[in-house]
């Protein structure tokens, strides 16, 4: 057959169209791609950066985001409301409800009884924010950390509400703020993925809502800008190993092969995936060695093992996600993802909670103790929050010591440390249920502006060709950098 009908049997509708003018560049990424593997010394970064990015100066060079999957009570840690314990059992006014949807879960129940925080707060730091006694260990850091009281979001339901916060849009599919953040910026390592994410165990023992790849996934992006989920049994990346009987000169012989036939097939079609491929193959022959080394622990001095508590040498715990955070960014990962799961605590939340933040408050404090003392929060953003809030009154039973609170979008905390951050203050505020906010809204989209913001990117310049549209991290609608939170 000739080769010309060959061609045309063979390419997609999409892969012709998408062929114009990529085929020489991307034959020579693939064989820039091959001289890098066999050890060229003036190789250019396997993940390099868009022309013109960063638009600006960054403030922050890696973010390590802290994602509390189920949605955490910002009642219970963060927003101080003590008139509410006058109002015990008594139902929530319609006043502040407002006629406001409420999840199918409580909507039948007779009464919205409101069930106040039975834990303590106290002041701390030089800023004196409020802080629940189940942080005291990321207490100590308020004076680095920016409050945000007045974040609220879209959808009411986690599945949508997750991937709302993580990728801009309640519609799945979309790219998330580290495939964005690796596909614009791309990372200093050459030997790890510039996008890695953990999802580590926890120990209340609750149910808790599935993780879906999509909260970590390209999206319409190329997929080598998917996040690498890093496993706590066996290999930490799956089929990253040679097999049985395969040394690496054997590897490297295969490969070397494989890229030349992907060459070829990129010269062909143009087809950017198969670059994607090539990449990945690329990587995960990187990664063989990388890996190891980065999992093994032994040489982490003995006081900073201990800052991190006694699950630091647990495989799959949130402490040995959150060190190893610090060593990816340390290592020049762009984008560290944490997903710690059981935060949906619609019984028995004052127990489970007491579990959740056992888990997670000493790591979290040790994190940024590292990052201070290895001199790198400067130019690391840390990112703590949910999906949504919870709500102030209690679902189900209710007594002074025990309680349970649905879905709230309307307001929630999370907060933001390093990178850039003005540390020791509190943004926006609700009203004296916990209910609405009173003062300074920011939407997740506002903090995802302002995330790219402090990474040099601006939100408004920053989109990818998609169906006929350019689409963005912070969707169509307008939102805005919450500059009081920069210094």
């Amino acid at each position: 057959m000739h080769l010309l009908n060959e061609q045309q049997v063979d390419l997609t509708r999409r892969q012709f169209f998408g062929s114009t003018g990529i085929r020489l560049g991307g034959l020579a990424m693939a064989l820039l791609g091959a001289g890098r593997a066999r050890g060229a010394e003036a190789a250019p970064r396997v993940h390099p950066p868009l022309p013109g990015f960063p638009h600006h100066t960054p403030k922050a060079k890696a973010v390590i985001y802290l994602h509390l999957n189920g949605g955490p009570s910002q009642l219970d840690t963060w927003d101080y409301k003590p008139k509410l314990a006058e109002q015990f059992d008594k139902d929530l006014p319609e006043s502040v409800r407002k006629g406001q949807r409420i999840t199918t879960m409580t909507s039948g129940q007779s009464r919205l009884p409101v069930a106040p925080s039975m834990f303590k707060f106290a002041q701390h730091g030089q800023c004196g924010m409020w802080v629940s006694e189940l942080l005291p260990h990321t207490a100590k850091w308020v004076d680095e950390i920016a409050l945000v009281k007045s974040v609220h979001t879209n959808a009411i339901n986690h599945d949508p509400a997750c991937t709302f916060v993580m990728t801009g849009s309640e519609t799945p599919g979309k790219p998330s703020v580290g495939s964005w953040l690796s596909y614009g910026l791309g990372s200093e390592s050459n030997d790890l993925p510039a996008f890695v994410v953990f999802t580590p165990s926890w120990s209340s023992g609750a149910a808790a809502q599935a993780l879906f790849s999509r909260m970590w996934a390209s999206g319409f992006l190329p997929g080598k800008f998917s996040g690498v989920a890093l496993r706590s049994v066996g290999d930490p990346v799956l089929y990253v190993q040679n097999p049985d009987g395969v040394g690496a000169g054997n590897r490297r012989a295969m490969l070397d092969a494989l890229g030349a036939l992907n060459a070829r097939t990129a010269e062909k079609y143009g087809d950017p995936e198969t670059l994607t491929r090539t990449a990945q193959y690329e990587m995960a022959f990187r990664m063989q060695t990388s890996v190891p080394d980065l999992t093994d622990l032994s040489k982490e001095p003995a006081k900073t093992l201990e800052m991190y508590g006694p699950d630091v040498k647990k495989p799959g715990s949130f402490a040995a996600s959150a060190i190893l955070a610090r060593r990816l960014v340390e290592r020049g990962v762009r984008a560290v993802q944490i997903l710690h799961r059981g935060w949906d605590q619609h019984g028995n939340l004052p127990g489970e909670i007491r579990s959740q933040c056992k888990d997670t408050d000493q790591p979290t404090a040790a994190l940024l103790a590292d990052l201070k003392q290895k001199g790198l929060l400067d130019s690391t953003l840390v990112v703590c929050g949910g999906e949504f809030g919870r709500t102030v009154y209690s679902q189900g039973g209710l007594s002074k010591t025990n309680y349970g609170r649905d879905h709230h979008p309307r307001n929630f905390c999370m907060w933001l440390a390093g990178g850039g951050i003005k540390g020791g203050q509190v943004y926006g505020e609700t009203d004296d249920y916990s209910y609405n906010v009173t003062d300074k809204p920011a939407h997740v989209n506002d903090l995802n502006a302002t995330v790219l913001h402090l990474m040099g990117i601006d939100h408004k310049k920053f989109t990818y060709k998609f169906q006929g549209l350019d689409q963005r991290l912070t969707g169509v609608e307008e939102q805005h950098v919450v500059t009081d939170l920069i210094r």
